[in-house]
């Protein structure tokens, strides 16, 4: 990996690193080792796919909250 020498409040990353996290919201964290750019876990991205194969569907769904009403009625 290429050294770079901070000089200015910005850095220019090196365009493999770039690529992981552009476009993405990151945390700064200093560690004892130096600093870590780490992306924030967006759950709602992580949680897409999911129930993908899992036969459950929004139509699945409504289903089963209609069945929960007439029960409650």
């Amino acid at each position: 990996m290429k050294a770079i020498l901070v000089e200015t409040n910005k850095i220019t990353l090196p365009e493999s690193i770039l690529k992981k996290i552009k476009g993405k919201k990151i945390n700064i964290i200093s560690t004892k080792e130096g600093v870590l750019l780490k992306p924030v876990e967006d759950s709602i991205r992580s949680a897409k796919g999911l129930l993908k194969g899992s036969r459950f569907s929004t139509s699945k769904y409504f289903q089963l909250k209609q069945e929960e009403k007439k029960l409650e009625g």
